[in-house]
């Protein structure tokens, strides 16, 4: 049994971090549910804990849905994810000379780099950002990709672009083959019949029986927001409770079945784990590539790790599984604060029997906290501090009237002299930071800094 108690420790020091309100999580294996449990708050003003039947939004986990919707259809001869998408819309997509095709959409391969519709919807209908889109339904999104197209950067099939749009296409197509509405579709084809009795769409949540309420992390705080609703649906659409999202896990560990019930075939299933299309991200986990609807990274101390994240903005998702091992694990959140992947990898580690404090994001992560803090120069003659930017870090130098901002970008974190760089004049400028039994000194052009104490 994993040491489920050191994730708890983890998960609640991210969120300590982050200022993260709630989150959810569970552990599957293939017979159920092995571990769950709430932390924080689903809804702080009213003192609300969160708990693992909180409803979340899952964001862009329900595009493994739509996948599993679209090989439905494939397997009842209703169409071929070889299908052109103008056999079914009134759109003929086409880039560099080629028709585009559902799996061209499904692995996020059309050649057409994000039109970020989703991303001004969700900004506006939250009060994050003024730009709107008036994207009601699929067919405004259809009419709002007219010319797309011309965007294009290259022709179908090699290179990935995240495409929300795309798979808001993806739904109607499966409107126009099954006759059913899309929502309606996947409640009868696939949430009854795994019995995820707690999924609903966004529009539907605050009616849930335990809703978590959606919040902002902002500059001045956490900011008590609202819950984007409307044209996101086969792209983002879908909201469940943990413990649900662990049981969909579930099904794949089951090659498409769950407690003797099936949706899928096990062929579709392997289908939907193959990595298609490289993503750009390079990291320490091997090649990385995208299925249907499915993320999938090929080298996790020996094994493949496939699944999914989402996020509209005010609920965060992740969820992923070994299918070799037979386990699995589900996070929901009802902000934008730690990367659940990253911890959905840290419990992983513990329940394949490795030890997650070796993963390459919880060393760095470690090594940039221990240098965070305020550093002084001789005497006191100058003033900085080191603070957290992203995954980086970043020198602060400020005075009653301004303030320079240096981004720090690790290169080597291994030994007692940890390397930075940054760029100044145009030109790369190293940056170190000097571990030693008498404190940290930080060398920076012609400064040298001892660290002073923690900021303020």
């Amino acid at each position: 049994m994993a040491d489920f108690k050191r994730f708890e420790e983890f998960i609640f020091e991210s969120m300590s971090k982050t200022k993260l309100p709630g989150l959810s999580a569970a552990a599957v294996d293939r017979k159920g549910v092995i571990w769950s449990r709430g932390f924080g708050f689903r809804d702080v003003e009213a003192g609300k804990p969160a708990t693992p039947d909180t409803i979340y939004g899952i964001g862009s986990i329900t595009k493994s849905f739509t996948a599993i919707a679209l090989l439905q259809l494939q397997e009842e001869g209703k169409l071929s994810v070889d299908d052109p998408i103008g056999k079914f819309l009134p759109l003929e997509l086409a880039v560099k000379g080629e028709p585009v095709r559902i799996w061209h959409l499904l692995t996020h391969s059309s050649g057409i780099p994000a039109l970020a519709y989703a991303e001004a919807f969700i900004r506006a209908a939250t009060g994050a950002a003024p730009a709107w889109v008036p994207t009601a339904t699929a067919e405004d999104i259809v009419t709002f990709m007219s010319g797309a197209e011309e965007w294009a950067l290259e022709a179908p099939g090699t290179r990935w672009f995240y495409l929300n749009e795309g798979y808001a296409l993806l739904g109607k197509v499966i409107e126009e083959v099954s006759g059913l509405d899309y929502r309606e579709y996947v409640r009868r084809r696939i949430l009854e019949p795994l019995g995820l009795g707690s999924a609903c769409f966004l529009e539907d949540i605050e009616a849930s029986a335990e809703p978590a309420a959606p919040y902002v992390i902002a500059q001045e705080g956490r900011v008590r927001s609202s819950v984007p609703k409307g044209p996101i649906a086969a792209d983002g659409g879908l909201a469940m409770s943990v413990l649900d999202l662990a049981r969909y896990a579930r099904m794949y560990l089951g090659r498409g079945e769950l407690d003797g019930r099936r949706i899928l075939s096990p062929e579709s299933v392997a289908e939907m784990e193959v990595a298609r299309v490289p993503v750009p991200y390079r990291g320490p986990f091997g090649e990385e590539g995208y299925g249907y609807g499915l993320w999938i990274i090929s080298e996790f101390f020996g094994r493949r790790v496939i699944g999914h994240g989402g996020s509209v903005l005010v609920y965060t998702a992740h969820m992923a599984y070994v299918p070799e091992e037979g386990v699995g694990i589900a996070l929901l959140a009802n902000a934008s604060g730690p990367r659940l992947a990253q911890l959905a990898l840290y419990g992983l580690a513990l329940m394949l029997g490795e030890d997650p404090e070796t993963l390459p994001f919880v060393v760095q992560g470690r090594a940039l906290e221990e240098l965070i803090g305020v550093y002084e120069a001789f005497r006191g003659t100058m003033r900085v501090e080191v603070r957290p930017l992203g995954e980086m870090l970043a020198i602060s130098i400020r005075d009653k009237y301004t303030e320079e901002l240096i981004p720090l970008v690790p290169e080597d974190l291994s030994g007692e002299a940890k390397l930075f760089f940054t760029l100044r004049n145009g030109r790369k400028l190293p940056v170190e930071f000097l571990v030693g039994d008498d404190g940290i000194r930080l060398v920076y052009e012609r400064y040298c800094f001892r660290r002073a104490g923690p900021l303020p």
